[in-house]
């Protein structure tokens, strides 16, 4: 039976005014989109080099935005976020000295453990040393692969409150610029147990404000007087979240983790969970643990990319989880100093 022209003309007009409409909203995605970026850009200072540059980038934030927001559409116990990071890929991300700033160790030295003896079933169900005034707010290494002086700090900032009852920020600068004679190379990555040699020798640490943060491998400074010290450092029993938590339960422990993943780039909160690889590349701080309005356990972390990442700079990561080497690798070389 032939169509009526009628018809026919009607499913053509039809047609046309659906494709009409789709590729209207098409381009009123885009620019509410480029809208978005432009937004973006000015918010964390970005400028290109030229337009194909930016016009590259847009197309890289907006595949990262699509993924945000298809994860977030997902049943996850954590969500992600648009971050200062959103125009670089994964691969890109990987590779920044943001993110590439730890140095696995290749030989460990045994050490002694001081929190071996303490029963598990005594500690705290919840520990924040923030709660406690032992956790400086939140500081960001920008493009310098020095994660593992801000780790190393954050853990000697926290015992030196606990020892002397004094919190005060003390200089990562100064170890990045003068802890240089050893595995430790600034910018270009270091291990937290370096940072601690090298503060044990160098008689401890000057402040922030005396030695401000640079961003940059300068030369070291004469700095007349250490305004705090370590006397040593211990390393937690490796792939033990068990005996990790008794570390954190006594004082803010230095960790190293695996923050390449996608989930780890956009990370803006809730409890990380999921897989999550185990190449060590980044120096943290476990400042607590405690247990989600679900049920979940979870460690909680200071990073140092600023406050737009994670919680407010903060990270929250599944505890006791089946793989001993922790979520993204949390318990193969936690660390801490002692006073």
């Amino acid at each position: 039976m032939a169509i009526p022209k009628t018809l026919l003309f009607a499913v053509l007009v039809c047609l046309c005014l659906c494709s009409a409409v789709l590729a209207a909203r098409e381009l009123s995605d885009d620019a509410a989109m480029v809208a978005r970026h432009e937004r973006w850009m000015a918010q964390y200072g970005r400028v290109y080099k030229d337009d194909a540059e930016k016009a590259r980038r847009f197309g890289v934030f907006k595949a990262n935005v699509a993924f945000i927001e298809s994860f977030n559409a997902g049943n996850h116990k954590f969500w992600l976020g648009v971050n200062q990071f959103a125009d670089l890929t994964n691969d890109e991300f990987r590779a920044t000295k943001t993110n590439k700033g730890f140095i696995p160790s290749t030989t460990r030295v045994p050490t002694g453990f001081r929190y071996e003896n303490v029963n598990i079933d005594t500690l705290p169900a919840t520990v924040d040393w923030r709660t406690k005034g032992a956790v400086t707010p939140i500081k960001d290494q920008g493009q310098c692969g020095c994660c593992w002086a801000f780790s190393a700090v954050a853990a000697m900032e926290g015992i030196v409150k606990l020892s002397t009852g004094k919190l005060i920020s003390l200089s990562e600068q100064e170890l990045v610029d003068c802890d240089v004679h050893g595995e430790d190379q600034g910018c270009e990555g270091g291990l937290m147990d370096e940072a601690f040699k090298f503060i044990i020798k160098n008689g401890g640490l000057t402040t922030e404000s005396n030695y401000p943060y640079a961003a940059a491998d300068n030369k070291c400074k004469s700095v007349s007087n250490s305004f705090a010290s370590i006397k040593g450092y211990e390393d937690v029993p490796a792939n033990n979240e068990g005996a990790l938590m008794k570390a954190v339960a006594n004082q803010p422990v230095s960790v190293a983790v695996d923050g390449g993943d996608m989930t780890f780039q956009f990370y803006k909160g809730g409890v990380m969970t999921g897989s999550c690889g185990t190449d060590l590349d980044h120096g943290i701080v476990a400042i607590g643990y405690g247990k989600a309005s679900d049920g979940t356990k979870y460690w909680l972390l200071k990073n140092s990319w600023g406050t737009t990442w994670g919680e407010n700079g903060f990270l929250r990561m599944e505890k006791d989880i089946s793989d001993k080497r922790g979520m993204c690798g949390l318990a193969m070389e936690p660390s801490y100093p002692t006073a």
